[in-house]
């Protein structure tokens, strides 16, 4: 209904003066958009742009629009933004309202030409000029939006976005819908100390260990799959999507804790009585997603 209001013009799209790309998807937990989101700013500004970020900051303090910065508090900007903020070498600012915190964020940063949203598929009021879907290796699953399935849109909204990103080994749904498939992979194989950051190792460094895998993310299987791939055995502690932790969380005995990028932002903060390790990933989208979106923006393929 309110996506009908928007296409009615009953309710009001708001358009920004630079090109929006919008980074999201249908189904609802994480699929996969925080490193491709990192990814594509990385591979734009390479490409020539200056983008920046918005996100809706999930499990900060969201009441205010604020710019995220390498030193900000996960509490209040949210997992996610900071993760951004250190890896994405781009302004990224967060805010229940997007269109406020693009807003913002192109006054505080005038030379940025484009826009990444972050989760922003379901924010109709601000206008896009490009839609990427991400669908990982649970597909949609029973196909029923919430309550009754994961959905939090209809299988049949993937005929308005521009591409597919496929993480994983993925079926599309059928029919496909959109233009364009683009194929994504998160490649790590060198893991950090979280402590100290220049101090790494590979898996021959934590073979034979006993090793505990806690990942708070949306799907943590992917990771203690991506960890068993790398040839480690782990004890596996999932816990739900931004949780919150506090040090009774990590009281495990043995050697160390294996974890992601996002839950690493939020234990530096606790007294942990282990050694932690931090796998950072990076994504991979196959062919060229980067010059897709930016011949979708200039309308021409780029030089």
């Amino acid at each position: 209904m309110r996506r009908g209001c928007y296409r009615l013009e009953l309710l009001h799209r708001e358009r920004l003066p630079v090109p929006v790309v919008v980074v999201g998807n249908i189904t609802a937990g994480g699929t996969g958009k925080t490193p491709l989101v990192i990814h594509l700013a990385l591979a734009l500004r390479a490409g020539g742009r200056r983008p920046g970020i918005v996100s809706r900051g999930y499990g900060g303090n969201r009441s205010h629009v604020r710019e995220v910065t390498g030193e900000s508090d996960p509490k209040v900007v949210g997992d996610e933004p900071l993760l951004l903020a250190r890896r994405a070498s781009c302004p990224v600012f967060v805010g229940h309202d997007r269109v406020a915190a693009a807003r913002s964020l192109l006054a505080s940063h005038p030379d940025c030409d484009l826009i990444i949203s972050d989760d922003g598929l379901q924010h109709y009021r601000m206008e896009r000029d490009v839609e990427l879907a991400l669908i990982d290796e649970r597909g949609v699953m029973n196909g029923w939006t919430l309550p009754a399935g994961p959905l939090r849109e209809p299988v049949s909204r993937l005929a308005q976005v521009d591409a597919l990103v496929l993480n994983g080994t993925v079926v599309p749904p059928a029919p496909t819908f959109a233009d364009a498939i683009f194929l994504m992979r998160l490649s790590g194989t060198r893991f950090h100390r979280l402590d100290e950051p220049a101090i790494r190792c590979g898996t021959s460094g934590l073979a034979g260990l006993n090793l505990h895998a806690v990942a708070g993310i949306g799907s943590p299987k992917r990771f203690f799959d991506h960890l068993t791939g790398m040839g480690l055995a782990f004890s596996a502690h999932p816990f739900a999507d931004h949780h919150d932790y506090c040090a009774g969380d990590l009281q495990f005995t043995g050697d160390a804790i294996l974890t992601t990028e996002k839950d690493a932002v939020k234990l530096a903060r606790l007294p942990l009585s282990l050694p932690v390790w931090v796998l950072p990933v990076t994504a991979e989208a196959s062919p060229d997603l980067a010059a897709f979106v930016l011949e979708k923006i200039n309308g021409h393929p780029p030089a």
